[in-house]
């Protein structure tokens, strides 16, 4: 495997060069086969619970891309969560990251979205902007009601997973599995005895073994 902090510039022409939003990725055996990770309001690219799923999905093969989707300045700006309950925002970076993962890998990129809470909002909206090259998306915890008008348009194969005891994120995804593109393939998985942050002995693993059999049947 090839491992490498990453800055991906997010400048527009009018600013100019100079902003950056930073990552970590993980090249494996199959480079194209990327996962791209959305986290939830308040966490990072560290986060414990995403980077020991991209983990399971780098033994499996898979290459990933942790990502914060604020710059620095962002971030260190944030104090009332103006930019972090920014989905579209958050969104449009997402799709920064896939046509930057473009020009890196190339046409044969397959991309995987894993969005976690507010940012599983995010990863359903950037694939309706750029679906081109995303093939699959698993959602932990999501808070899919924050796309609620963009579901209609999601075809990619989508896997929702919720802890058994997280009962209004549970309640919101079961109510949106109707809204999605009528030729869409969703699948709600439960984790029994699991709540929103999946921090229960055994449920995270769960969350990963099935993240990794959804991304292996649709990226590889």
């Amino acid at each position: 495997m090839e491992v490498r902090s990453v800055r991906i510039d997010i400048s527009t022409v009018e600013e100019g060069k100079g902003r950056y939003i930073e990552g970590d990725l993980v090249l494996s055996s199959h480079r194209e086969c990327m996962v791209v990770f959305a986290h939830g309001s308040g966490s990072s690219r560290f986060s414990p619970r995403n980077r020991f799923v991209a983990g399971v999905l780098n033994g499996a093969g898979l290459s990933t891309l942790m990502l914060d989707l604020l710059t620095r300045e962002e971030d260190a700006a944030d104090s009332t969560g103006r930019y972090r309950f920014d989905i579209e925002l958050l969104a449009s970076r997402l799709v920064d990251a896939v046509t930057w993962l473009e020009r890196l890998i190339g046409q044969d990129l397959r991309i995987g979205y894993f969005g976690a809470s507010t940012g599983a909002a995010a990863a359903l909206i950037a694939y309706t902007r750029y679906p081109r090259y995303v093939r699959a998306i698993v959602l932990r915890g999501g808070r899919v009601d924050l796309a609620t008008p963009y579901l209609s348009k999601i075809s990619a194969p989508t896997l929702l997973l919720v802890g058994g005891y997280d009962t209004p994120v549970l309640r919101l995804n079961r109510e949106a599995m109707g809204r999605f593109k009528g030729d869409c393939t969703v699948r709600l998985e439960v984790i029994p005895s699991a709540t929103h942050l999946f921090e229960e002995p055994g449920a995270l693993e769960q969350v990963a073994d099935k993240a990794r059999e959804w991304f292996i049947r649709y990226l590889l």
